[in-house]
């Protein structure tokens, strides 16, 4: 299959799709491939900023890539490839520079044929973290969207399926 981010959605690598959703939202686009994802870092390096991780997992590298950007941060996971603007949008509506984590009803997640791994009760639901996050230094929330572009993170073949049936279907 090759390196995650640069797994292709409607035609365009996952990485690439989520750049183009985040790009009008954000002042500033960092990347923090792994070292262990050099074909990605090579696409993205000369596009946006490297943050250097040491590769040894997402909460670890995530640590460091936050000691060394200003809060608070938008975190996006390159694995979002319906994931747009608008989305981001609602996800940051009346932020308070606090920390936010964005989730999508696990319903939906079920009802559209998608893998759920995590997930925790919000307000008597079952709810799953998009891989849309704040980090600031402010209070914790939690904002539930019902949003297809949050909703569909590949992390399995059949998520990968989802997603480009989707797209096909949108445009």
């Amino acid at each position: 299959m090759g390196e995650k981010p640069l797994v292709e959605v409607g035609g365009e690598p996952m990485v690439d799709r989520v750049l183009a959703a985040i790009s009008p939202v954000a002042d500033t686009v960092h990347a923090t491939p792994s070292p262990h994802t050099p074909e990605t870092r090579a696409h993205l390096e000369g596009r946006v900023p490297i943050v250097e991780t040491p590769g040894e997992g997402y909460v670890s590298d995530l640590s460091v890539a936050l000691s060394r950007v200003e809060r608070p941060v938008l975190t996006v996971t390159a694995d979002l490839p319906l994931v747009r603007a608008a989305d981001v949008r609602a996800a940051l509506e009346g932020d308070e520079n606090g920390s936010l984590t964005v989730c999508v009803p696990v319903d939906r997640k079920r009802e559209l044929g998608l893998s759920v791994g995590t997930r925790f009760e919000h307000d008597g639901r079952q709810v799953a973290p998009t891989g849309l996050n704040v980090v600031g230094d402010g209070p914790d929330s939690v904002r539930v969207l019902d949003r297809i572009g949050l909703a569909v993170n590949v992390n399995t073949y059949e998520d990968l399926e989802v997603a480009s049936s989707v797209i096909s279907e949108r445009f």
